[in-house]
C-alpha cells in the first residue's frame, strides 16, 4: 500500500501544478481585464474619428447623410479622391506644404542642435535662465503674438509668401527643438568630447563628427514633430497667405467647392478624401522612422 501511494504521488503533483498554473493565469487575466478594457475604450475613442474620415472618403456623396448610418459603405467609390486630386489648388497646396514643412524642419534642427550644443556642453552664467526663457516661449498661445508677427511680416515684405510661413512657424518649433536636444546633449558622456579635444579636434568638429551622430534619434524625433506641426498649422497660414497658389493643405481643405456651385453645399466627400491624402505622408514617416522615434523617446530619459 505504501509503495502504491508513493508511486501515485509524482503523478498527482504535476496535475495539481497545472491546475494552479491555470488558476493563476485566469486570475491574472481577470485582474487585468479592467485595464485592457480601459485601453480598448481609449483606443476606440481616439481611432474612431480617423476611421470615420476614411469611411466617408470612400462613400458616395449622396450616401454620406443616409439614415440609418452605414458604418461600412455599401458601394465604395474613388470619386471623392478623383475630385480632390483634380483640383489644381490642392495639388499646389501639397507642394507648398512640403516646401514649408521641410524648410522649417531643416532650420529647426540646424539652429536647435547648435543652440543645444552651446547650452548642453558649455558652462556659462545665465545658461539656466536662457533655457527657461526658451521654454517660456511655448507658454503663450499663437494668437497672442499674431499682431506683432503680422507687423513684422509686412515690414519685411513677406506677406503672401511662403517665406512668411517659414519665418513664423519657427516661433513654435524652435523652442521645443532646443529644449529637447539640450537634454540629449547633456545626457552624453563627457569622455568622448574630452578624447576628441585631446586628439586636436575643434569645438565645431566635436559637434559635427562626435556629438551630432550620437543624438541622431533625438534629431529624428524632434524633426518629425516639427514637420507635423508645420504641416498641420492653420492660423498663421490663414493670416499671412492670400493667394490660392500659395495655400498650404489646411487652407486648401477649406477651399473645396461643391460641384453644384452652391455656397451652402459642402463637398464633405472630397474634404474627407483630401484629409486622408494629407495624413498619409505623416503616417508613412512615422512607420519608416518608428525605430528612431522610439530610440529618441527613450534615450533622452537616460543619462550617461
Amino acid at each position: 500500500m505504501s509503495a502504491t501511494a508513493q508511486a501515485a504521488r509524482p503523478v498527482a503533483r504535476p496535475a495539481s501544478r497545472l491546475r494552479r498554473m491555470r488558476k493563476n493565469r485566469i486570475g491574472r487575466l481577470a485582474s487585468r481585464a479592467p485595464f485592457y478594457l480601459l485601453i480598448a475604450a481609449i483606443a476606440g475613442y481616439c481611432l474612431f474619428p480617423f476611421y470615420w474620415v476614411l469611411r466617408s472618403s470612400f462613400t458616395p456623396e449622396v450616401n454620406l447623410f443616409q439614415t440609418p448610418i452605414q458604418y461600412f459603405p455599401a458601394h465604395p467609390t474613388l470619386e471623392n479622391y478623383r475630385g480632390a486630386l483634380s483640383a489644381n489648388f490642392f495639388t499646389h497646396a501639397l507642394l507648398n506644404s512640403a516646401i514649408v514643412a521641410g524648410s522649417v524642419t531643416v532650420l529647426s534642427l540646424a539652429i536647435g542642435s547648435s543652440a543645444a550644443f552651446a547650452l548642453g556642453r558649455f558652462h556659462f552664467h545665465g545658461r539656466t535662465f536662457v533655457l527657461y526663457l526658451v521654454l517660456s516661449m511655448t507658454i503663450f498661445p499663437q494668437i497672442a503674438i499674431l499682431g506683432a508677427l503680422y507687423t513684422t511680416v509686412t515690414k519685411f515684405n513677406l506677406y503672401d509668401t511662403l517665406g512668411a510661413l517659414i519665418f513664423t512657424y519657427l516661433i513654435f518649433t524652435l523652442p521645443f527643438t532646443i529644449w529637447v536636444l539640450t537634454s540629449f546633449m547633456r545626457a552624453l558622456p563627457g569622455d568622448l568630447e574630452e578624447a576628441a579635444y585631446v586628439d586636436g579636434a575643434t569645438p565645431l568638429q566635436v559637434f559635427w563628427k562626435v556629438l551630432l551622430p550620437l543624438i541622431a534619434p533625438g534629431l529624428v524625433t524632434t524633426g518629425l514633430l516639427a514637420f507635423i506641426s508645420a504641416w498641420n498649422e492653420y492660423l498663421y497660414a490663414l493670416s499671412f497667405i492670400q493667394s490660392p497658389s500659395r495655400y498650404t493643405v489646411p487652407l486648401a481643405i477649406t477651399s473645396f467647392v461643391s460641384n453644384t456651385g452652391s455656397a451652402f453645399a459642402v463637398p464633405w466627400g472630397q474634404i474627407m478624401a483630401a484629409t486622408v491624402i494629407i495624413t498619409l505622408p505623416l503616417v508613412l514617416l512615422v512607420l519608416i522612422l518608428q525605430k528612431r522615434i522610439i530610440a529618441g523617446l527613450t534615450a533622452g530619459a537616460v543619462k550617461g
